[in-house]
């Protein structure tokens, strides 16, 4: 299996596998945001955004700013006005968090880019990228199931459903990880291939959303 020598920011030098580096970055930055768990407060990256660390934390803390988001726009009582507000910062989020997921496959692209692939070579059926960005939603959904789990306002048959929720979910983290490890290590050696699309969202560009164009004759 692929390691990876990833410097953090003691700069101690750790080995370890793509997955154990993108879960303990996330696990890193999930726990940081919840220090403030505030949607307006500023990210301070340990790492530099130009090196693949750097962009993972910010994946996740995208990722949890957006989650946080999703609640408070659910909020039947919220002023429209904010929630138009909100709603707009959503879709700015989602683009941000596709680009990010688009460098991060680049970085995959530029690693491996003289590995040349096996004549049975198959392709998988997303880029690494994408598998990670589940990770980081993943890392989420546990932090958040787990505080579930430690209420103690809440019914024992809750607690209870929870904590069974929770355990699917590091099961879930487990395999995921695993699965991700295995699609690098087979495009190392050449048995699978990337192929990487853009996701060209439409609703946020001018030119194709059908709604904003008009506006513009």
């Amino acid at each position: 299996m692929n390691k990876y020598n990833i410097f953090v920011p003691n700069q101690k030098i750790i080995t370890m596998t793509f997955s154990e580096l993108a879960n303990k970055i996330f696990e890193d930055s999930t726990n940081y945001y919840h220090t403030m768990d505030d949607v307006y407060a500023k990210l301070v990256n340990p790492y530099s955004e130009d090196k693949i660390e750097g962009s993972l934390f910010k994946k996740n803390w995208i990722d949890a700013v957006q989650w946080h988001l999703e609640d408070i726009i659910r909020d039947p009582k919220i002023d429209p006005i904010k929630a138009l507000e909100i709603k707009r910062w959503i879709d700015r989020s989602n683009q941000e968090r596709t680009d990010l997921v688009e460098l991060i496959d680049s970085y995959f692209l530029t690693k491996y880019q003289l590995v040349k692939p096996l004549a049975n070579a198959t392709i998988n059926t997303e880029s690494p990228a994408w598998a990670i960005d589940r990770l980081s939603i993943l890392a989420l959904k546990i932090y958040h199931m787990q505080q579930e789990v430690i209420r103690t306002d809440a019914t024992a048959d809750h607690l209870a459903k929870c904590q069974a929720k929770l355990d699917t979910l590091l099961d879930q983290k487990k395999d995921l990880s695993l699965a991700i490890d295995q699609l690098i290590d087979d495009i190392e050696n050449g048995r699978k291939f990337m192929k990487v699309y853009k996701q060209m969202k439409m609703y946020n560009d001018p030119s194709l959303n059908p709604v904003l164009y008009a506006k513009e004759k």
